[in-house]
């Protein structure tokens, strides 16, 4: 019985420690002084279980949000943080930091009118946070993924600037052609496009702002060994109202010759979807690093 007893308490005990071990944390809403922006700019981050108690340092994943999202969407409705804790815990996944910074309604683009957040990512956000951060700051151990308007965003950073990112993944990505763009309604437009691309009608729309800060136009503007500098995982829903752009994506890359992962699953533009596709993303990422 005594034995019994102290069994119990033995069992008791390394329960608590198991609980008590470090957990990955989430901080929401630190911000970023920008010079470019000239204003303050929010992000949220996940640190991985035992990166306040290690001295290594980490891959990064820039995971970025969609239209009329914030930086804390990912974790308020994506599961981040438990989906994430999932997969470096089955060791499917290494472990890494996540970045998700708000973006507004920029579509990551330095804007026609001068709002300049695509220089303030590439320039100010990127240092800053391989700074105050145990990341290895190299292209090898740094990615790139998003939804939606997000997605987009992960592609051109991607395309642009092919020499900072090992890997892209864009989900439902908000990809549309010259001709998709033409034939938008005057109100889908303002609402959508008029903040990054001007309030312009019919083939005004085109222009060469537009054409240098859209994947389908730069795609078909670049080499395959250009294009081949990143790994490529591009995943949408089959009753996602963006899948015949996303099709058009797949379709331009293979036309390039540019091996590249494209997925295709039950699904619509939705959360449920993307949730379900941030494992993939963190495999695919993983296994990008590891190369």
């Amino acid at each position: 019985m005594l034995l019994m007893k102290h069994y119990y308490i033995f069992s008791a005990l390394c329960l608590a420690l198991i609980s008590a071990r470090a957990q990955s944390t989430v901080q929401e809403n630190h911000t970023i002084k920008s010079r470019i922006l000239q204003q303050e700019i929010n992000y949220t981050i996940y640190l991985p279980e035992g990166y306040n108690s290690s001295v290594r340092d980490y891959p990064v994943l820039y995971l970025l949000h969609g239209f009329t999202d914030d930086h804390t969407a990912w974790i308020q409705y994506g599961m981040m943080q438990h989906l994430t804790d999932q997969a470096i815990s089955s060791g499917e996944a290494l472990e890494m930091i996540v970045v998700m910074p708000d973006a507004d309604l920029t579509w990551y683009i330095n804007t026609f009118d001068g709002y300049r957040y695509e220089d303030f990512f590439i320039q100010e956000f990127i240092p800053y946070i391989e700074r105050s951060y145990r990341i290895r700051a190299q292209k090898a151990y740094r990615a790139i993924a998003g939804l939606s308007m997000g997605g987009h965003g992960s592609l051109l950073y991607a395309l642009k600037y092919p020499e900072l990112f090992v890997a892209s993944a864009p989900l439902s990505a908000s990809v549309r052609s010259n001709e998709e763009f033409i034939a938008m309604s005057d109100e889908q437009w303002d609402n959508m496009f008029a903040l990054p691309f001007g309030k312009n009608k019919g083939k005004d729309r085109i222009t060469d702002h537009l054409k240098a800060n859209t994947a389908l136009n730069i795609i078909n503007q670049r080499t395959a060994a250009e294009l081949s500098q990143v790994r490529y995982y591009i995943d949408c829903g089959d009753d996602d109202h963006l899948i015949y752009c996303n099709m058009e994506l797949h379709k331009a890359l293979k036309r390039k010759f540019v091996d590249h992962e494209f997925r295709v699953r039950d699904g619509g533009h939705e959360w449920s979807y993307w949730r379900s596709a941030l494992p993939e993303v963190l495999l695919f990422v993983s296994a990008s690093f590891r190369k």
